[in-house]
Order: C-alpha cells, then structure tokens, then sequence
C-alpha cells in the first residue's frame, strides 16, 4: 500500500500542476478574444485546453481507482456495491 500512497501523491500533484498550466490557458484564451485575434487561433487554443483538461481527468481517474475505488470495496461489505460506484463514477466521466 505505501507504493499506492506514494503514487495517488505523485498524481494529486501533477494534476495540480496541470490544472494551473490550464488556467493560464484559459485566461490567455479570455485576452486573445478581448484582443479581437482570429477565430482560428482562438479554436486551436480551446482545443488545447480541451486536450490538457483530457488528460487531467485520466489522472484523475487513475487516482479514483488508486484511492477511493480501494477505499470504497475496504469499507464496503459488498463488493458489488463498489463496483457499482466505481461504475457510475466511470460512466458520468464518458458523458
């Protein structure tokens, strides 16, 4: 378990880094429509915020499994109420 640990850290703050890099995206996007640019690179932008935001949410649901899926079927007598969890959890993510 110390390596889970260890790894659901590594994960938290990566996705902290991410999530940061993402926000100066975002507001860089805010500047460029106040700024008039094309619409084109305005796009592309958003596609890449949209692609870094992606990515997060893998972390994030690598370290829902790594965590709280774990912790769900240790505290829960039934296994398959677990897993119902983690598959809702996992079915709100795809939508």
């Amino acid at each position: 378990m110390p390596n889970a640990c260890a790894e659901q850290e590594k994960i938290k703050e990566e996705v902290l880094k991410r999530m940061k890099r993402i926000e100066g995206q975002i507001r860089g996007i805010q500047g460029m429509i106040e700024d008039g640019k094309e619409c084109g690179d305005i796009l592309t932008q958003v596609k890449a915020a949209r692609s870094a935001l992606k990515s997060s949410s893998k972390l994030i649901m690598k370290r829902y499994l790594l965590k709280c899926y774990a912790e769900s079927v240790e505290k829960s007598e039934d296994p398959v109420e677990a897993m119902d969890k983690f598959v809702k959890v996992l079915t709100n993510y795809m939508d």
